[in-house]
């Protein structure tokens, strides 16, 4: 009798050791990574497009470019980039040191008030700021009216020009950094400061000889997405008179009908994007030689009183103030007094298919995302890791450059399938893949993917891996236990990349302006065609819109952040 109850565990046993065995095995699942491979082909397609048809055009317009036009464009697009990067770097850290490290009237509030400027696209920021600071804007009017000045008799800072985009980048996207280096310093270990406080070291001097080399991998990070931002604006440039390459783009494209010579141009801020994520990595490289004790504990705040006090409040106020109130202030005024103005203008068609679209992109891009993440769980190879790193590259393209990039594959297929349809059946089948909604969802996938398969990413990491190898044992494929047993398990992370999605994609310009079908507009397109009529009165309300939708992600996010902040303070 004791035969039967002996073997059946050790049958058990070699039962899930087989199983484990079996599952290990299958680590180089080949298809999930021939998945992996080809969804990084597809992604990869408008980078190959623009290269090749820069390198095959018919008019050799290298000569012009390096002549007359990349010489300004490339000077105005480093001069922003390195502005914005040296502003959102002051803000963005020195706002973030105060919060972290004092106490001062309204500390907790500004802390959340500060993230809220991300909620306002660039160039709806640059449209509020130039009819707020023009000639003929209510600051200048009022003050001719207030002194009795001319306008030979005083000198105002010109809002349309490069100084002025520099202004209106880093006023709303100086988040990016105060977000790196708040996460930066709440992580550093008080021990490090405070052996450099007992060793005779001022706050400003444990500052700069402590925190701030500990925190150069997060504010290189925020500073890169700062000049990522800077290189995809085109609304904002075209609008204050900077041309930059992502505007020459536009131009040499649309208005000068040169395609040859728009992917050549292409190619140089393909170039600059990579010697900027080169940079990048360069800058947190160090980052492995820089240690902590490992010693964590609340951060002892220093009080400050009095007058410094509020002193320090309102130095923290001035860029929330900057990029989100004045903006905010001069969109709800518009949208109140022009309502009509703006349903009459197609407001509500333009909403429903802003909805459309980024509904649509958020789906595919989450479910792309889930391949891409989980594909190097199963397939665990250097070629599924590394085609689901390259993915996410999109993400870097600026809008101009990825519509260019969409359109040539899309149009050589349109024209394909209209020759081949012309001699087997006499019938021009027309575009059927360029121009339509169908061309938009697929740059706006390339270009959020990274933002979904980051959150993907994040929620498998929290799932052991020995669930899937007990649902291995089960019988499961791993197929199956994505569907049964880590989807569910994803539901929050998957809500949550799907919102970021779908916020990102509502308020790109650049590709919808360009990919669009005729008479289709989106929110981003319908407030772009007000302001190039100089009547941003009368988009207001979908700029609003636009702005509404993206405090909601917003909150979500400080709400992670405040929380691992919550367990250190």
């Amino acid at each position: 009798m004791s035969l039967p109850t002996s073997t059946a565990p050790r049958t058990s046993f070699e039962s899930l050791q087989r199983a484990l065995k079996a599952f290990r095995d299958s680590s180089h699942a080949p298809g999930w990574s021939l998945t992996a491979g080809l969804l990084l082909a597809v992604i990869g397609l408008p980078v190959i497009a623009v290269l090749y048809l820069a390198a095959t055009a018919s008019a050799n317009d290298w000569p012009h470019l390096l002549a007359y036009v990349l010489p300004v464009t490339l000077r105005q697009t480093l001069l922003l980039m390195l502005g914005a990067g040296i502003m959102t770097l002051i803000a963005g850290t020195g706002t973030a040191w105060l919060v972290t490290m004092y106490r001062f009237p309204g500390r907790a509030v500004l802390d959340r008030l500060l993230v809220l400027p991300l909620a306002i696209p660039t160039y709806i920021a640059a449209y509020c700021y130039g009819d707020l600071l023009d000639f003929a804007g209510p600051v200048q009017t009022s003050l001719r009216s207030l002194f009795g000045w001319t306008a030979a008799d005083y000198w105002f800072p010109d809002i349309r020009s490069l100084g002025g985009a520099v202004f209106v980048m880093s006023a709303v996207l100086y988040p990016y950094v105060y977000l790196a280096a708040r996460a930066s310093f709440v992580q550093q270990s008080v021990c490090a400061l405070e052996v450099a406080r007992t060793l005779g070291r001022s706050s400003m001097g444990t500052f700069w000889s402590v925190a701030l080399p500990l925190s150069r991998p997060a504010l290189a990070a925020g500073a890169a997405l700062v000049a990522m931002e800077t290189l995809n604006d085109l609304g904002a440039v075209q609008h204050l008179g900077v041309e930059t390459l992502s505007a020459s783009i536009y131009t040499t494209w649309l208005q000068r009908a040169n395609l040859g010579g728009a992917s050549q141009i292409a190619t140089v801020l393909l170039v600059l994007i990579m010697l900027l994520l080169i940079g990048e990595r360069l800058a947190r490289g160090g980052a492995k030689v820089h240690h902590t004790t490992g010693r964590y504990r609340a951060i002892p705040f220093q009080d400050i009183e009095g007058w410094r006090g509020y002193a320090a409040a309102g130095l923290c106020a001035l860029p929330f103030v900057a990029g989100f109130v004045v903006p905010f202030i001069v969109l709800a005024r518009f949208a109140v007094g022009h309502v009509s103005v703006a349903l009459e203008g197609g407001f509500l068609q333009a909403a429903w298919n802003s909805m459309y679209l980024a509904t649509l992109a958020s789906v595919v891009a989450v479910m792309l995302g889930v391949l891409l993440s989980y594909a190097p769980r199963v397939a665990k190879t250097q070629f599924t890791r590394a085609a689901a790193q390259f993915s996410g590259f999109g993400y870097a393209l600026p809008g101009t450059v990825l519509a260019l990039g969409v359109l040539i594959p899309l149009a050589a297929f349109d024209n394909g399938v209209d020759a081949l349809a012309r001699s087997y059946l006499g019938v021009s089948t027309g575009l059927i893949l360029s121009g339509s909604v169908a061309a938009i969802v697929y740059a706006y996938v390339i270009r959020f993917l990274a933002v979904a398969r980051g959150g993907i990413e994040a929620g498998l990491e929290r799932i052991s891996p020995n669930l899937d190898a007990a649902a291995r044992a089960l019988g499961e494929t791993a197929g199956s236990a994505l569907w049964r047993i880590h989807l569910p398990l994803l539901a929050p992370a998957l809500g949550a990349a799907g919102l970021l999605v779908f916020v990102d994609a509502l308020k790109e310009l650049p590709t919808t302006l360009l990919l669009r079908p005729f008479n289709f507009e989106t929110l981003a397109t319908h407030v772009y065609a007000f302001a190039a009529l100089e009547q941003i009165e009368s988009g207001a309300l979908g700029a609003l819109t636009i702005v509404l939708a993206g405090l909601v992600p917003l909150l979500l996010l400080h709400r992670t952040i405040a929380g691992r902040a919550g367990d250190r303070q």
